[in-house]
């Protein structure tokens, strides 16, 4: 009950944080742009706290801590408002009615402060603790484990785990954990050799539900801190190298490279802060930035009903002089959120199908 109680806690405050970050780009950038903003959303549903500002914004702590919305005034668009709507416009102040430059600056600094807040995390980690290094060769094999029967041995270094590529020993424990008991191979370096080596994954139980295990470790050189000027530069570098590993291994699942059962959601997510909540602020601290660049990048994907796709329309309208039809931008957006609640229901069934829900319920029945 203590471990499921931190999990929830750690959960909503960090999701809470970073929407909230997320939101307060929006919400900036409309106020710097003149748009009067009419609603600043923590969450959706309900709301179960609300108040006013001295500018005329409802700001709502509401009760599904699944994400956040800022509404600007006039958002809605002279084709989609109600007469009622068109009579509470205040002129100047609406949304729909700036240029096209300013609407756009109001979309992208949303996903512009999750990276600012990564490199700012990162900042203060590398400055206050430094940044520890994980070295890529295997340091320790654990006897009888699945390394073992497979042949690894110390100084091996992993390229690849089935047809996945493995960018680095954090990637090696992120994959292999998804894949409990499963037989595959490993693309091993030894030397000047390049090996593949059959391999059956172990299983370990953590948190109530399973994990792949291979029984390897790796040597980690502790951090020491830096100056704040360099700690900021390495911030960015960090930021910029976890984006970049974060889109390949999005290509990777998209080009089948890498099992699509690797993605998680809510469920996964809310795991990981529980677990994290227990390693120490430090822990914390680099989870949130690692979740905030996710967070950064899934809203630039050009999916209508995303930053994203917003901005794709914002282009189009810059090039063409002339905004993109409502039909066109209407079936865009239907096709975005089925594809987005397609996406949300998959990544639920594959987080209830890694912590035994369907598992549990076969045996229950049977």
């Amino acid at each position: 009950m203590h471990d499921l109680l931190r999990t929830i806690l750690a959960y909503v405050l960090i999701l809470g944080i970073l929407v909230f970050i997320h939101e307060l780009g929006h919400y900036l950038a409309a106020r710097w742009r003149g748009v009067k903003v009419e609603t600043f959303s923590i969450g959706f549903g309900p709301a179960i706290h609300r108040w006013h500002d001295r500018s005329g914004t409802e700001w709502r702590i509401s009760a599904i801590p699944l994400g956040g919305f800022v509404k600007p005034h006039g958002f809605e668009g002279p084709e989609d408002a109600t007469e009622e709507q068109k009579l509470a416009w205040i002129p100047g102040r609406t949304f729909h009615d700036k240029p096209v430059g300013s609407r756009a600056l109001v979309i992208i600094m949303g996903p512009l402060f999750n990276f600012i807040f990564a490199i700012l995390a990162f900042t203060v980690l590398f400055a206050v603790v430094g940044k520890p290094e994980i070295r890529g060769d295997i340091t320790q094999v654990t006897a009888g484990s699945a390394a073992d029967h497979a042949g690894l041995k110390s100084g091996d270094i992993i390229t690849r785990i089935g047809n996945t590529p493995i960018l680095g020993a954090e990637d090696v424990m992120a994959t292999v954990a998804g894949l409990p008991g499963k037989q595959t191979t490993l693309g091993i370096h030894r030397g000047s050799e390049t090996l593949t080596l059959p391999v059956t994954l172990g299983t370990l139980k953590q948190g109530g539900h399973e994990i792949g295990s291979l029984g390897i470790g790796f040597a980690v050189s502790p951090g020491k801190p830096v100056s704040l000027p360099a700690a900021f530069i390495m911030g960015l570098r960090e930021t910029w190298d976890k984006s970049v590993m974060t889109l390949e291994g999005v290509w990777q699942i998209v080009s089948g490279q890498r099992s699509a059962r690797e993605l998680g959601g809510t469920i996964r997510i809310a795991q990981l802060s529980g677990q994290v909540a227990s390693y120490g602020l430090a822990s914390i601290i680099s989870f949130m930035a690692l979740l905030s660049i996710n967070l950064g990048l899934i809203n630039l994907f050009p999916i209508p009903v995303l930053d994203g796709g917003r901005l794709v329309f914002y282009v189009c309208e810059a090039i063409r002089g002339r905004p993109v039809s409502k039909k066109v931008q209407d079936v865009s957006m239907q096709a975005g959120m089925a594809l987005i609640g397609a996406l949300f229901l998959f990544s639920t069934v594959n987080d209830l199908t890694n912590v035994g829900l369907f598992h549990w319920l076969f045996h229950a029945v049977s």
